[in-house]
């Protein structure tokens, strides 16, 4: 009875609608990698600009999500959960309906940055409420269903993509939004937030990060931890047509399909991280066991020499797989800190993580220029790699961790 009881709280609606929020915005952040150089050339630029312009164009969007990352977290803590989950989905299903009446790459710029600040609430206010409202036992399971169910938006936006032009692509994923919206009106805000609210504690000063080397070595460790997830979606995914042609492949390289089928992979590894997690009682040990898999991953696709297509996007699907620890790795944000600060470092730290691609394209890039395509990719690698496992190696356990607690300033 209590194990039915349990399934039916791990499938509620709370759960259910953060999973399809968490499918819109990967569905929308992962269109433009999908779409770049059909929307680049509907847009006229030549294509010698085309790899410059699309890293521009992604370091935008993602400015735009650390901006909002800090913006939507903040609300989240002062105005509650609930209030990003309505405001974010607002904002980005605009400026993605915007981006399908767009006529020059400055106007994409534009679009795509606000498009990034609308972004930025969904992953973490879901998580925040999900891993609140569930007991601590179940958590796990609740969050890795919003990750996995999410993380296929990117199969979406490429059969999406594939069936329509680039801006009717944009133009369904706002509307997509829009829908979503409608269904939040029948959730209701996080238990442990009202009692927060209702005692008139001060909330998502996100200052108190910084008042101590503790707070702030802790934080840090929650965004050096998923490094390589970005690594691997913002270089190896996104120009996975130039590793193609570097490595001698034949047939040219989609980027929608080495995205798509490297999202299978990632939904795949969620569902198998958080079921693991579960099973040992542990974030730290499962964390750590797919590090070592995305090492071996990330060495495996950069040194086989195979110049076979089946096997570069089996390598894609596999790469996808052994990152499958964004699920834990947002979870363990969420419950590093407590009730009063909670969605202000669940919902900037996944964003900064984000952003971290506007250092690792351009260092891939300077890299590119000195030691070439494969070389540069492996160092830039090692080094997200390298930070993510000094960042676990001390990390709090948080499996069996109450919530209900509040953050010292």
């Amino acid at each position: 009875m209590e194990e039915n009881h349990s399934y039916k709280q791990v499938l509620s609606l709370p759960v259910l609608v953060a999973a399809m929020g968490y499918f819109v915005d990967i569905y929308d952040l992962l269109l433009f990698s999908i779409v770049r150089i059909s929307s680049l050339k509907g847009l006229h630029v030549p294509a010698n600009q085309l790899l410059e312009k699309g890293v521009f164009l992604i370091n935008i969007q993602m400015g735009g999500m650390l901006v909002g990352g800090i913006f939507w977290g903040i609300i989240g803590d002062k105005r509650g959960r609930l209030s990003v989950l309505f405001g974010s989905i607002t904002l980005y299903s605009l400026a993605n309906i915007a981006n399908g009446f767009i006529v020059s790459v400055d106007q994409y710029a534009f679009f795509r940055f606000i498009a990034g600040i609308g972004l930025a609430g969904e992953l973490g206010a879901g998580i925040t409420l999900v891993a609140e409202i569930l007991p601590k036992a179940i958590r796990g399971y609740g969050t890795s269903i919003v990750a996995a169910i999410g993380l296929l938006g990117a199969v979406l936006a490429y059969l999406v993509a594939d069936a329509f032009d680039w801006k009717i692509a944009y133009i369904i994923g706002g509307f997509m939004g829009f829908m979503l919206l409608g269904i939040r009106f029948k959730l209701f805000e996080s238990g442990m937030f009202n009692m927060v609210k209702e005692k008139n504690i001060r909330r998502g000063n996100i200052l108190v990060l910084f008042s101590s080397s503790r707070k702030f070595i802790k934080y840090l460790r929650c965004i050096l931890v998923g490094l390589p997830v970005w690594f691997v979606i913002g270089v190896l995914f996104t120009f996975s047509p130039e590793f193609g042609k570097v490595m001698g492949i034949p047939v040219p390289i989609q980027a929608g399909k080495a995205v798509m089928y490297g999202y299978i992979g990632l939904s795949l590894g969620d569902i198998s991280s958080g079921l693991l997690s579960q099973y040992m009682k542990s974030r730290r040990k499962i964390v750590f066991f797919f590090l070592i898999l995305t090492s071996f991953a990330i060495t495996l696709f950069l040194t086989q020499d195979s110049k076979n297509i089946f096997v570069f996007y089996s390598l894609c699907l596999f790469l996808g797989f052994s990152i499958g620890f964004w699920a834990l790795f947002v979870t363990i944000s969420a419950e590093q800190f407590g009730t009063n600060l909670r969605a202000t470092v669940a919902t900037s730290v996944p964003n900064f993580v984000r952003g971290s691609v506007n250092i690792l394209g351009p260092l891939f890039l300077i890299g590119k220029g000195y030691w070439g395509v494969l070389p540069s990719a492996g160092v830039v690698g090692a080094c997200a790699v390298g930070f993510a496992f000094l960042a676990v190696w001390k990390m709090e356990e948080t499996f069996h961790k109450d919530l209900n607690y509040l953050e010292s300033e």
